[in-house]
């Protein structure tokens, strides 16, 4: 499995992603899922992926060979992020297409799907999901964090904390990070290094990258400092009230005496 969240507000975008993937108990490694697709001075692409690893890897081939070979039509030369997005849900079917009916002979799923976000002059940033079968999401004033993957563990943190107006990126990169925390606290099929990239609006140009390895000093000290802070509110936290409980329970305990033999 793997955990990949976009975070789009006023000020930028983050984009990070763990890196471990698995074909069972017995088999597990690492992959980078966070990729930079940026022309500095132009445009901005980051690109997260999940799935199926061979998929992703082609639909990723797919598209740098059309841009080194500069084929009509390539992400350096499509003057919108929507037409990125699109031109990534065609790629994702040509390759699916290609490999679904083998794949499903052994029962292997050839789902996957990407994150893209970025920005392209004369365009506001945007952030998108793609799915396998080519169709994709933008996300919104509403809705500025996208996922991919394992997504539910670290769900509930950015549904409390990300605001496209008022987030700053610092904001959404420490709450990037404890979203992935929680994802890897609660299952182990994601796991670091984790990898995360912080776009700032109008700069194009990627200015700030972090790589965090197991057992990396700072997003333990994030972790310890979490649990911290969140022992101490749930101890804050004001108690059940029980008042005029007593009566019913008195009752429910006359009405059990009565059956009992």
């Amino acid at each position: 499995m793997t955990y990949c969240l976009g975070i789009i507000t006023r000020y930028g975008l983050i984009m990070a992603a763990d890196s471990r993937t698995n074909a069972g108990v017995d088999y597990v490694s690492t992959a980078q899922k966070l990729f930079d697709l940026s022309q500095p001075g132009e445009r901005v692409l980051l690109v997260c992926t999940a799935g199926n690893l061979s998929m992703t890897q082609n639909v990723l081939t797919l598209i740098r060979r059309d841009r080194k070979s500069a084929v009509k039509g390539n992400i350096n030369e499509l003057t919108t992020m929507y037409d990125i997005a699109n031109y990534f849900g065609n790629k994702t079917r040509q390759v699916i297409e290609q490999h679904q009916d083998w794949l499903q002979k052994d029962n292997i799923s050839a789902n996957c799907s990407f994150l893209v976000g970025g920005q392209i002059k004369g365009e506001l940033p945007e952030l998108y999901m793609v799915y396998s079968q080519g169709n994709f999401l933008r996300a919104t004033r509403d809705s500025p964090f996208l996922q991919i993957g394992e997504i539910k563990y670290g769900k509930p943190i950015l549904d409390r904390i990300i605001n496209y107006e008022e987030t700053s990126l610092d904001s959404a990169a420490e709450c990037a990070l404890l979203s992935l925390d929680s994802t890897m606290k609660s299952n182990i099929s994601v796991g670091p290094p984790i990898n995360m990239a912080m776009y700032e609006t109008d700069t194009f140009k990627l200015g700030y990258r972090l790589k965090l390895e197991r057992g990396d000093p700072y997003l333990l000290k994030l972790r310890k400092s979490w649990e911290t802070s969140l022992r101490q509110a749930f101890k804050k936290l004001p108690r059940p009230d029980w008042q005029g409980n007593d009566d019913q329970a008195q009752d429910n305990h006359l009405v059990m005496t009565d059956i009992l033999p």
